[in-house]
């Protein structure tokens, strides 16, 4: 029995050495970089290596730097992005996974399974991490479809970017985010579990959605423009609804992204204590002020704006009701971008990807610096700030040593010229590289 256990401990002991040594195998990177953006509110850095130990980066160094014959010996590599921009894993505050908008978006319900929902989201997380953008905030979209995306890109089941998901909006009756459209029978059937009235039920919601696995609370305070109704833009989930889903939400440790669209919804959403307001597309000077006093961030999804009026015409997923919310969109939107920049709101990154193409998210660093912001600013949004916004500066948002190997490559320098960030040569996430075509 004893010898038994003695060759036991052996056996686990020569395993255990063994799966060590294929670990750092594979984990050990030298990587050979151009230029280096280590973070947006540094200033580059030329001919630097970024090592990378298991999933985190280790150290960057200047110089093009050759691992050690000992560091060979366990399997250590180099990747050459000598001829490349590198900067860090760039993130989306807002998208939508499981779908994108088309001519048959409304009767696609009628046929669309959960599990197919499922896999279309994969694909669409797959062209995401493709575009450069190694986490997301996922902010609306059918609970189980969602979930089982999050989860299985996290066990490395499906690649895709790291998903923060809501899964279903808080809204009220008849509001943004309920469902519309369809005949009664329809309505009873899929109306949403989050859907509520009042505070009391609210809370419950806010209970309910994080009981099934909701990582942020998504509502919409304002009416909103794909909504087929003619209910405007303005305020819907009356003060006190907004101040109770806040409350608990909070008190469970989960933040509140707020769709709002008109001043009214804004300006409630903010002074309830929201962490971002997603759109804020016609907030006012107050609202303004009232970010800045409460911290929260905004989160402008541009490209909705720029792209949908030139596809409308013909479609007949656009009604009357939101061709005139769209339109009307659109007009205000890069103003409002402007103003809140300019007040020195902070802002992170979002282009409710779904009602535009995924795969094009880069787009909208083209339309934030059309609108006045710098290009670093712009990369900002979408590193530092967003990383802030979710609550991992720590972990993401810059190359610092110790933060998760989160990096993306382009030729040519972003920083002069926005638009190279619409073509990633390399993608590397948590420390796997998931594309190489320099």
């Amino acid at each position: 029995m004893i010898q038994r256990k003695i060759l036991l401990v052996i056996f686990c002991a020569s395993f255990f050495a063994l799966s060590t040594s294929a670990i750092h195998a594979q984990s050990l990177l030298f990587i050979h970089a151009g230029t280096v953006l280590v973070s947006a509110d540094q200033a580059p850095l030329s001919e630097q290596t970024i090592v990378v130990r298991n999933n985190k980066i280790e150290r960057v160094q200047a110089g093009f730097v050759l691992p050690s014959k000992s560091d060979l010996a366990t399997g250590a590599e180099v990747i050459d992005l000598k001829e490349q921009f590198v900067l860090p894993g760039l993130m989306d505050m807002h998208v939508h996974l499981l779908g994108e908008l088309s001519p048959t978006s409304r009767t696609d319900a009628l046929f669309i399974t959960t599990s197919m929902e499922a896999l279309e989201g994969a694909h669409y997380a797959n062209k995401t991490l493709m575009a450069g953008f190694t986490t997301v905030r996922d902010l609306g979209g059918n609970p189980e479809a969602i979930f089982a995306l999050r989860d299985s890109v996290a066990k490395g089941l499906v690649p895709g970017p790291r998903i923060f998901a809501a899964g279903s909006a808080l809204a009220a009756t008849g509001g943004h985010a309920d469902v519309d459209g369809y005949k009664p029978e329809l309505l009873k059937l899929w109306t949403p579990e989050t859907i509520c009235d009042g505070p009391y039920e609210c809370r419950r919601a806010v209970r309910y959605a994080i009981k099934m696995g909701a990582d942020w609370i998504k509502i919409t305070a304002t009416g909103g423009v794909l909504s087929d109704t003619a209910t405007g833009t303005d305020q819907q989930m009356t003060d006190d609804e907004l101040v109770e889903i806040v409350s608990t939400a909070h008190g469970l440790g989960v933040k509140v992204a707020a769709h709002a669209h008109g001043a009214d919804g804004v300006k409630a959403a903010l002074r309830a204590g929201v962490d971002s307001i997603d759109h804020g597309t016609f907030a006012d000077s107050q609202a303004m002020t009232l970010f800045k006093q409460s911290g929260a961030y905004m989160v402008p999804t541009l490209s909705p704006g720029v792209k949908l009026p030139a596809k409308m015409e013909g479609n007949p997923f656009f009604t009357d009701a939101i061709k005139a919310k769209a339109l009307a969109a659109s007009a205000a939107a890069q103003a409002t971008f402007q103003e809140a920049y300019e007040s020195g709101v902070k802002i992170a990154f979002g282009t409710d990807s779904a009602v535009t193409p995924h795969g094009e998210n880069a787009d909208e660093f083209v339309m934030m610096v059309d609108a006045g912001m710098t290009p670093a600013d712009a990369i900002r949004s979408a590193t530092i700030t967003a990383a802030e916004l979710l609550g991992l500066e720590d972990k993401l948002g810059t190359l610092d040593p110790g933060k998760l190997a989160d990096l993306v490559a382009v030729t040519g320098n972003p920083l002069q010229d926005i638009s190279t960030l619409k073509v990633i040569d390399f993608v590397m996430k948590d420390g796997k590289v998931m594309k190489d075509s320099h």
